[in-house]
């Protein structure tokens, strides 16, 4: 498995799209694959926010994770934020969510982010096991959510 920008694999990115609707539909039943294709091409990115990045292999997608300002209604303050991390379920279970949060991670630090947000409905258990502490309640298209948080190190890698 490799883990590339979207930016760099664009062509890959229409594979998820068909999944993506699927796993939101009962939250955003208006969500169009037209309106999940421009937010792709919107986060087509390497330097500056929304940045995306897609697991594939052999031509394959199999999952994805951005880098964003802001993530979260009301929570304008808090950035920048993981979040869009979604893999397809015929990949579950094989670590690529906790790789492409690695990802994520290791971005928001070269940036020189010393700590980084996101919000979960239901996967509180596995950005726990990644290092993530909870912050606060809140809510997200009538949906209970949690807010949750992570120190880094901020690295100021070179630029690519």
């Amino acid at each position: 498995m490799k883990i590339s920008y979207l930016a760099d694999v664009p062509e890959l990115a229409g594979q998820l799209i068909p999944g993506l609707l699927d796993h939101w539909r009962s939250v955003a039943p208006e969500d169009t694959a037209e309106a999940r294709a421009q937010r792709f091409r919107a986060h087509m990115n390497r330097k500056v926010l929304p940045i995306a990045w897609l697991a594939h292999e052999a031509g394959q997608a199999m999952g994805t994770a951005s880098l964003r300002a802001s993530d979260l209604p009301g929570r304008e303050q808090l950035s920048p934020w993981l979040g869009g991390v979604y893999v397809a379920p015929p990949f579950r279970g094989r670590g690529i969510a906790s790789a492409l949060c690695r990802t994520v991670e290791a971005r928001a630090a070269a940036l020189g982010h010393g700590r980084l947000y996101l919000f979960t409905l239901d996967q509180q258990a596995l950005y726990q096991h990644l290092g993530w502490r909870p912050l606060e309640r809140a809510a997200w298209r009538g949906r209970s959510a949690d807010v949750m948080s992570k120190a880094l190190v901020p690295t100021r890698a070179p630029q690519e």
